[in-house]
């Protein structure tokens, strides 16, 4: 998916478990299929997950996961997998690495949640949790600045997509996102990449919440991605008013959803089908809504 990325196989993880956690070198490997694009994931036995970052920007990951989701963890009323090793580079692989509790669940889809009303309460109870917990000392979030700081990329991207989809209406829609005024108010804790693929549903209910890889504080409004990937119609007005958000505030999640998916669409086209389908599916339902704006 990326032109500097490590090649990683079920050979090289078994070598580094076996050199650095000879305990668990016994236990079963296998490669999980996910959308996801930073990390290759394994799971371990059945309690254990390993997560290798793919590419150099993603090593940063492993060492603010380590540290902050055992600080938040308690706070929360879903599951997130808690850290248990931190690998080292080794075996010629060049990054840190992680050993990770394994959720039991799968995705979450339309199809798996029993409830999708019950899920958006739950969710959003979620969010309200943890932007409730302390966060003076919190990282800056990736996601949590200003849409301004994506208006360049965002645009390129839309460029890069002439001809396969209404460029017309997706500006439209990405610059009424960029007029809603800034956050104003305190910095708090965010996700930064909640859709379907990092939550999970176990017997058709929300159970998890998985791959805190640009976790951070900011802008709350990056954590309302979910409402045009997992919600619609009825379900993504009780997140909405769960959560209690402004109208400006849900207008830059509304811009957080189009620029995260433009911006995936060209670069994902040929490599990751799952991914460019979702971010086409969050791309028509903001402009759908937009209709009724």
């Amino acid at each position: 998916m990326h032109l500097d990325e490590v090649e990683i196989d079920a050979g090289l993880v078994r070598r580094l478990i076996a050199a650095q956690f000879s305990d668990w070198s016994a236990l079963p490997l296998e490669a999980v299929e996910s959308a996801g694009t930073d990390n290759a994931i394994y799971r371990l036995g059945n309690e254990l997950a390993v997560r290798l970052p793919r590419v150099a920007g993603a090593v940063g990951q492993v060492r603010d996961e380590h540290r902050w989701l055992p600080v938040l963890a308690p706070h929360l009323p879903l599951a997130i997998p808690l850290p248990v090793a931190s690998g080292r580079p080794g075996e010629g692989y060049p990054f840190p690495w992680s050993v990770s509790e394994w959720l039991p669940g799968e995705p979450a889809t339309r199809g798996s949640v029993a409830d999708l009303r019950r899920a958006a309460t739950s969710l959003a109870g979620f969010i309200v949790a943890l932007q409730q917990i302390d966060s003076a000392r919190g990282p800056e979030s990736a996601r949590g600045v200003p849409l301004q700081r994506r208006d360049e990329r965002t645009r390129v991207a839309i460029a890069a997509l002439e001809g396969k989809l209404d460029t017309d209406a997706v500006t439209a829609a990405w610059e009424e996102a960029l007029r809603a005024p800034e956050w104003q108010g305190r910095r708090v804790w965010t996700h930064g990449d909640l859709y379907d693929g990092n939550l999970l549903v176990d017997r058709g209910r929300l159970s998890g919440v998985i791959d805190f890889g640009v976790l951070g504080v900011g802008d709350p409004a990056c954590d309302l991605i979910v409402a045009w990937s997992l919600f619609s119609d009825e379900s993504r007005a009780d997140f909405r008013a769960a959560l209690g958000v402004d109208d400006a505030t849900w207008a830059r999640g509304r811009g957080w959803a189009l620029s995260v998916s433009l911006i995936a669409l060209p670069y994902y086209e040929t490599t990751n089908p799952v991914m460019v389908a979702n971010a086409k599916h969050r791309i028509d339902e903001v402009l759908a809504e937009r209709e009724t704006w």
